[in-house]
C-alpha cells in the first residue's frame, strides 16, 4: 500500500498522537510519499524524522496512491482537495485540532482506527464539489470548491448587489455584505454561520446565503446542484472579491461568474461506526444540555 500525506503546522497538542501514527505505519511497512514542507516542519517542529520514499508537491506526483492522509483541520482538508482534484484518490481526514467536519478522525482515535483504515475496513462517500468561471482566465485550473463560493465586498463601506440568475432565469438581486453558494458538504461551514440551512452531504443540492443581507425577508434558498447560478455584481468600488474555499481573487464588477456542479466528486473515508448525525451531535453539541 502507498500512502500520501499532506499537512499544515500543528500545536504540540497532536505531537504524540503524529509521532505514534508514522511509527503504526512504519511497523507496517507501509510505503509513504509526503507533501515537503510538511515534512520540513515535522523534522524542525517536532523533532521526528519520518521514514519516506519521496515527496510531492502537485497532483502527477500522487500518482500510484491508494490513499491520501489529511492532517490538520478542514482548512488542511480543503487544501488537500487541491491536490487530489479529480484523481478518485481517497481522502482520510485526521483532525489535529478540535471542530472539525471533514477531518473526523480525532487525536484519541488513532491508533485505534488506522488498523482498520489500512485493513481496508472503511467506508467510502462521494461528495459534490462546484465549479466557477469568471472571465477568460478567472480563477484559473483551482476552480472548483467542495465547500463554497463566497462573492464579497472588499472593504467595510457600502453594500454591494448581486444579481442572481438560475439557468439565466432572473431570480433576485442581493443587497447585501455579500453571498454565499454553497455545496451540501459546505452547509455546514461558511454558509450556516450567516444562517444558513445544513444539508446532508449526499444530497444533490446549492445553497444560496446572503451575507447580512439588506432586507430582513430575505432568506437562504436550497436549489438543485444541476441548475447553473449566474452572478453579476455591482459594487461602488468598482470591484468585488471572490472566494473558492480558501483562495481569493479580487475582481472588476463588469466580470460575469456561473456556477455549476464540477465535472468530478471527492472521496472520503469514514469508519464504519461513523456518521453525520454523529458528526453533527459531538461537533455541534446537539443533545447536550449546559444546566449539567
Amino acid at each position: 500500500m502507498k500512502i500520501a500525506i499532506f499537512g499544515k503546522q500543528f500545536g504540540e497538542v497532536f505531537n504524540d498522537p503524529c509521532i505514534k501514527l508514522f511509527r503504526f505505519l512504519q511497523k507496517k511497512e507501509i510505503d509513504i510519499i509526503i507533501y515537503k514542507p510538511f515534512y520540513e516542519f515535522l523534522k524542525n517542529e517536532v523533532n521526528i524524522t519520518p521514514d519516506v520514499s519521496g515527496f510531492f508537491a502537485d497532483n502527477p506526483g500522487l500518482t500510484g496512491v491508494d490513499l491520501v492522509f489529511s492532517i490538520g483541520g478542514d482548512g488542511t482538508f480543503l487544501e488537500t482537495v487541491t491536490y487530489v482534484k479529480d484523481s478518485g484518490i481517497p481522502i482520510v481526514g485526521i483532525n489535529s485540532g478540535r471542530l472539525g467536519f471533514l477531518a473526523v478522525i480525532s487525536k484519541e482515535e488513532i491508533e485505534f482506527v488506522l488498523e482498520d483504515i489500512i485493513n481496508g475496513k472503511y467506508k467510502e462517500r462521494k461528495l459534490d464539489l462546484l465549479t466557477a468561471y469568471a472571465g477568460e482566465d478567472g480563477f484559473g485550473e483551482m476552480n472548483f470548491a467542495l465547500n463554497e463560493l463566497a462573492i464579497t465586498k472588499i472593504d467595510s463601506s457600502a453594500m454591494i448587489t448581486i444579481h442572481t440568475y438560475l439557468d439565466d432565469v432572473y431570480m433576485n438581486s442581493y443587497w447585501a455584505d455579500g453571498l454565499i453558494i454553497s455545496t451540501s458538504t459546505g452547509s455546514t461551514a461558511y454558509s450556516l454561520s450567516v444562517g444558513g440551512p445544513i444539508l446532508h452531504p449526499e444530497t444533490t443540492n446549492f445553497i444560496i446565503t446572503p451575507i447580512a443581507p439588506h432586507n430582513l425577508t430575505v432568506r437562504p434558498m436550497v436549489v438543485p446542484n444541476d441548475l447553473e447560478v449566474t452572478l453579476k455584481v455591482e459594487a461602488r468600488a468598482g470591484k468585488f472579491l471572490a472566494s473558492l474555499d480558501s483562495r481569493s481573487r479580487i475582481f472588476d464588477e463588469h466580470i460575469i461568474i456561473r456556477v455549476k456542479k464540477a465535472g468530478f466528486q471527492i472521496t472520503v473515508v469514514e469508519l464504519t461506526d461513523q456518521s453525520f448525525y454523529a458528526t453533527l451531535r459531538n461537533k455541534l453539541m446537539w443533545g447536550v444540555d449546559k444546566r449539567n
